[in-house]
């Protein structure tokens, strides 16, 4: 795929994902009311949808790795339309709960896909830019995701919030049926000189994928239902899985993938999405506003969070990974510690302009590291790693907030934003050139290169 398409795919698909959860929270109100659901039915459309991406996320980038991340992509897109068109015309919410289970089905396979084909089409020293604007795209949906919903709501309905998804997942979706996926050349030229040596086809764990989805799934369901139990087996799980992951040999996570940055992501994550989640309540039951004045004091995130991606390109050319995602943790933090104390509408929104700025800074730098450090035939399990970090990190967000709320929530919340920047400690320091990426990604550049030369 041309690194264009790839990169209009990329945000297409990561923007529809978005835009969807955003507006789907604005729609439940009036879709309970019309389909005569109980409360906790609806939070499963919600939950179900968390489960399924949360399980599959890792395996489906494995599977991208496999079978070529272009193909994932259109079955994701176009399942995940097909998804939204059927839970546009369910009859009843026992409908929209499994069809929304269908829908994080497919938003799994296509959510790591969307960051592998920026790996396969982008070198390893041009994906900081790519991934700004992809940041960027996510922070525009975000902005306008309330917006949309409510228009949508107000007018033809919950319905057609859905059907929103339908159009440009077809489109995206036959335009990468149609397209031919790249030819791999993941190694170094063979010993005529003449060809690259072509990589072994990646090996698929599925016992370990089993127990890394039971982990994940019991993980945000214990978080989101605040169920200690399904935290126990959470653990139990996952010391399984690590255990399986140590003695196997295809282990399902490679180690080249940069553990320090997901955690970060985490940790980002979760300070931002409890920390709105506080806001809001903030807002509207302490300080009297309604919903449009809430949001207009919100407004100012969604701004620094779109103008952030791009400079973070510019910060890690510059002074690298490590010292822009410690400054915008620490940014981050200070925005969570202004809104906990904010009465006023400037202090309100200078808190959410740096929530916005520190998030957008973290999201491209850490994103940036998990990628560009991944080998190309694990930048499907990478972006898997990333996107399941994004998951994870606001339902434990929300959790810390629910458990918390009114007690020093904020003040925890800016603690982990604290420990996100004690993290980005050890991400790379200095900027690396072009021809200092990893050895492997050097080899099968280099192999790349000299081909196109004689070709």
């Amino acid at each position: 795929m041309r690194p264009g398409l790839a990169l209009a795919s990329s945000v297409v698909g990561a923007v529809i994902v978005a835009l969807d959860g955003t507006v789907l929270t604005i729609a439940q109100p009036t879709l309970q009311r019309d389909l005569g659901a109980s409360f906790a039915q609806v939070q499963w459309t919600s939950t179900g949808y968390l489960i399924a991406v949360a399980g599959l996320l890792v395996f489906a980038g494995r599977l991208g790795d496999r079978y070529g991340h272009r193909r994932l992509y259109a079955i994701g897109m176009l399942g995940f339309g097909a998804a939204s068109a059927g839970i546009g015309l369910a009859p009843g919410i026992g409908w929209v709960v499994g069809l929304r289970v269908v829908q994080g089905v497919f938003g799994a396979l296509l959510q790591p896909a969307t960051l592998g084909m920026l790996r396969a089409a982008y070198p390893a020293d041009r994906l900081r830019t790519p991934i700004a604007v992809r940041t960027a795209a996510i922070g525009v949906s975000a902005a306008v995701g309330p917006l949309v919903g409510g228009v949508l709501v107000a007018g033809p309905g919950w319905r057609a919030v859905f059907f929103l998804n339908v159009a440009p997942a077809l489109v995206f979706g036959l335009l990468a049926l149609a397209g031919r996926e790249p030819v791999r050349a993941a190694g170094p030229l063979s010993a005529d000189g003449r060809e690259p040596v072509r990589a072994v086809p990646v090996r698929l764990d599925v016992p370990g994928a089993l127990l890394l989805a039971v982990t994940l799934g019991c993980l945000v369901h214990a978080l989101v239902s605040l169920r200690w139990l399904g935290l126990a087996a959470s653990v139990v799980a996952g010391a399984a899985f690590l255990r399986h992951e140590r003695r196997t040999t295809s282990p399902l996570l490679p180690r080249a993938v940069a553990g320090p940055a997901l955690g970060v992501l985490v940790a980002a994550s979760a300070a931002l999405s409890g920390t709105l989640f506080v806001s809001t309540y903030t807002l509207q039951y302490t300080l009297g506003l309604d919903p449009l004045q809430s949001a207009l004091r919100c407004l100012p995130l969604a701004v620094l969070m779109v103008g952030a991606a791009p400079l973070c390109a510019v910060l890690l050319r510059r002074v690298g990974a490590r010292r822009t995602a410690v400054t915008a943790m620490a940014v981050l933090a200070v925005g969570v510690l202004t809104l906990d104390r904010a009465t006023g509408t400037f202090a309100l929104c200078a808190g959410f302009a740096l929530l916005g700025a520190g998030f957008g800074t973290v999201m491209v730098a850490a994103t940036h590291v998990v990628v560009r450090h991944s080998p190309v035939e694990a930048a499907g399990v990478a972006g898997g790693l990333q996107q399941t970090a994004m998951n994870v990190g606001p339902v434990l967000g929300v959790a810390v907030a629910t458990l918390l709320m009114g007690r020093g929530a904020l003040v925890v919340l800016a603690v982990v934003a604290v420990a996100g920047a004690v993290a980005s400690a050890v991400l790379p320091g200095r900027p690396e050139s072009a021809g200092s990426a990893t050895s492997a990604d050097h080899g099968r550049a280099q192999g790349r290169s000299r081909v196109a030369e004689r070709r």
